[in-house]
């Protein structure tokens, strides 16, 4: 039988590696060096057509929730991992729960269009960042709306919280090995692009890039599977370029379901102690 102290132990890691996973996320970013060429034929379409079938085919669900179980890769051959429950509800917030003994949450992440907060049960402390503040710190342009897209499985595009018909003179299109690349018009400092199954038209990859600068989010979708007549990814793979260790997260969902009702925003109990961003990476730093 586990011993309190293990018990402990393993509950630490589990925080250590959610607020891990808010770091990763604070940094998101990436860039490449090919450029749009004219429209090619896909899938017996051309340009607009092409695109318009990609955003007819992505979900347009309001809420979505299931388990994932989460592996964090650090580069260096160490691994951590961990079960939660995501709860997605749209222009509301994202939620990660981990609750790993008898329902109990232990740990929370949420983002919202108001920014970031991790909540730490077990020491009784948060970090809470706007997006203000998290574009400051990181040097980028980062929204919930993009957030909420990667998570959804979806096209999106500079401030706009959902991508329709209407945008698909906004994307440029080409063939990159074997799949259709769709660059967003219009970033600043972001640039957006997107890799589809040119047979489906399933977005199987999205990359979002700062300028200039050698960081890189590479957000994967995988093992696609038909829920409420779309087909939506199992697996996600969110990998970091750029810092002095690769780190890569791994997302495998099971139990999804669409629709359903929750509390959207957490309140943040009096008690506890709010921890700034810079105060976590020395913490994670020593650990």
């Amino acid at each position: 039988m586990e011993t309190n102290v293990e018990t402990q132990m393993r509950l630490e890691k589990a925080m250590k590696y959610i607020y891990i996973i808010l770091l990763a996320l604070l940094v998101a970013s990436c860039s490449s060096s090919r450029r749009a060429v004219k429209a090619p034929m896909i899938g017996g379409l051309t340009g607009e057509a092409y695109v318009e079938k990609v955003i007819e085919q992505t979900p347009a669900w309001q809420s979505l929730s299931g388990k994932v179980a989460l592996d964090l890769s650090l580069g260096d051959g160490k691994h951590a991992g961990v079960n939660a429950t995501l709860r997605l509800k749209r222009g509301e917030s994202i939620q990660l729960s981990v609750a790993p003994f008898l329902g109990i949450e232990v740990a929370r992440l949420e983002i919202s269009p108001d920014g970031l907060l991790a909540l730490d049960r077990l020491n009784k402390r948060y970090v809470q960042v706007s997006f203000e503040e998290i574009n400051r710190w990181a040097r980028t342009d980062l929204s919930f709306a993009v957030l909420q897209s990667l998570f959804f499985n979806e096209l999106f595009v500079p401030g706009k919280p959902q991508v329709d018909l209407s945008d698909a003179n906004r994307f440029h299109l080409s063939l990159d090995e074997g799949r259709a690349m769709l660059e967003a018009k219009g970033g600043h400092q972001l640039t957006y692009r997107f890799f589809t199954s040119t047979g489906e038209g399933w977005l199987q990859e999205s990359r979002i890039g700062v300028s200039g600068t050698p960081y890189a989010l590479q957000w994967k979708y995988d093992a696609f599977r038909k829920i409420e007549q779309r087909f939506f990814p199992e697996k996600m793979r969110l990998s970091i370029e750029g810092a002095s260790k690769p780190l890569t997260l791994a997302m495998d969902f099971s139990r999804l379901n669409v629709g359903g009702d929750w509390k959207a925003r957490t309140e943040i109990p009096a008690k506890y102690t709010r921890v700034s961003i810079e105060e976590l990476v020395k913490m994670l730093q020593n650990e």
